[in-house]
């Protein structure tokens, strides 16, 4: 094995670990929340500003962040928003009320928000072009492996037996163990032949000339609108409605987090092959199903059904991976690659995961928990019809030029 590939995996490792953590920190609020409501005095309303708070400061800082790394480097803004998401996370573990929850939050996503744009354009500068869809897609997945499989899992077994204040603190660790690494082993990926290491700040207002660029910022919102409803109030309808043990949810969940991670790397590999859109076709189609299951009473008389159908269907992971890192930096200049990043981030975590979920806590207390599950179903038809008409990229499928503006 050379050089260039053993650092190319070992690189692609660290960001799978790193996005993983950051996701642990993030998703852990979500999976606590039977537990922080009676302790913080909080509704359901509140438990969706918790997320849009975070995702409001995420959705800015990706943007901001990615400027500045196209700009200045990635390096630069890496390694000490890994070490500062991880204090967040300490932090987390130590408020009392519900304003101190979204204060620590908030500056949570300013840190997570700085960290995903460099993650990404790392990942996806230090790919071979033929594996651009699989490494991507393997550090997107961390997200459901670690998000979604391992942190309702961790969370809630912490939570039960020690309390849940030491579930944030078991999440802050990584981080800093993580962020040793990234300083010691990772370098500032080098620029492509033929392109200007700086851009110029008009450049980066070109962007919205993609035509891919307008439809995967849509297609992106409308995802995590799916997500974060489905992340949010999942839990809380598994509890209150169906009337299972906060574990059972975590159990659920978690086979949901464990089959968008498998799905996460084996469709985007499938997508080296055949092209980004019949992919996401296909996993869009899919995922309308996907929170509906929760649904269906007769589902929970067996729970090993429910969850094995929630691992089967859960291909609503495959979306970001495309969507919002590998279409976007094939569509623009690979300088303005961490930027493309960063602006279907911000469109998509302002609409889906800053808005949607207070929206959802307001429809959940006013009409029922079952409600925000059936709109999560609802954006995944909408994904469906944006993604239908984005042009292809892939280079082996490409017939018109995506990286053409539009005129």
């Amino acid at each position: 094995m050379t050089r260039s590939v053993r650092y190319e995996n070992t690189l692609i490792g660290l960001m799978f670990l790193t996005f993983g953590t950051i996701f642990l920190d993030r998703m852990a609020q979500f999976y606590l929340a039977p537990y922080l409501i009676p302790d913080l005095h909080v509704n359901n309303i509140q438990i969706g500003m918790m997320a849009s708070v975070l995702a409001l400061a995420w959705a800015v800082s990706s943007l901001v962040f990615g400027v500045i790394c196209d700009r200045y480097g990635r390096r630069v803004i890496l390694v000490p928003a890994v070490f500062a998401f991880s204090l967040m996370s300490w932090l987390t573990g130590v408020v009392e009320t519900f304003g101190q929850m979204l204060l620590v939050r908030f500056l949570l996503g300013i840190a997570e928000g700085a960290c995903y744009a460099p993650v990404m354009a790392v990942a996806e500068a230090a790919s071979s072009p033929h594996r651009r869809g699989i490494n991507v897609g393997i550090v997107v997945t961390a997200a459901a492996f670690v998000g979604q499989a391992v942190a309702p899992v961790l969370t809630t077994q912490v939570a039960a037996y020690i309390g849940w204040r030491w579930s944030f603190f078991v999440a802050g660790v990584p981080g800093v163990i993580l962020g040793f690494f990234i300083w010691k082993y990772v370098e500032e990926p080098i620029v492509r032949k033929g392109e200007e290491q700086r851009p110029k700040l008009g450049e980066f207002l070109t962007l919205l000339k993609y035509p891919n660029m307008v439809l995967c910022c849509f297609a992106g919102a409308a995802n995590l609108t799916a997500i974060f409803f489905f992340q949010v109030f999942a839990p809380l309808y598994i509890t209150q409605i169906a009337h299972e043990a906060p574990t059972t949810a975590g159990f659920i969940i978690g086979a949901s987090g464990v089959g968008g991670g498998v799905a996460g790397i084996l469709y985007p590999a499938l997508s080296d092959r055949i092209g980004r859109k019949p992919v996401l076709l296909f996993a869009s189609l899919v995922a309308i199903f996907f929170p509906l299951a929760l649904l269906i009473p007769a589902l929970y008389q067996n729970l090993w059904a429910l969850a094995a159908i929630e691992f089967l269907f859960s291909t609503n992971a495959v979306i970001p991976s495309l969507v919002m890192v590998v279409i976007p930096t094939e569509s623009v200049p690979s300088k303005l690659a961490a930027t493309a990043i960063g602006a279907t981030t911000l469109t998509s975590e302002l609409i889906g995961a800053a808005i949607a979920p207070t929206i959802g806590g307001i429809f959940a207390q006013r009409m029922g928990l079952a409600v925000p599950i059936e709109i999560a179903a609802g954006m995944m038809v909408i994904v469906f019809l944006l993604c239908a008409m984005l042009r292809e990229t892939h280079a082996r499928k490409l017939v018109l030029p995506s990286s053409a503006p539009a005129q």
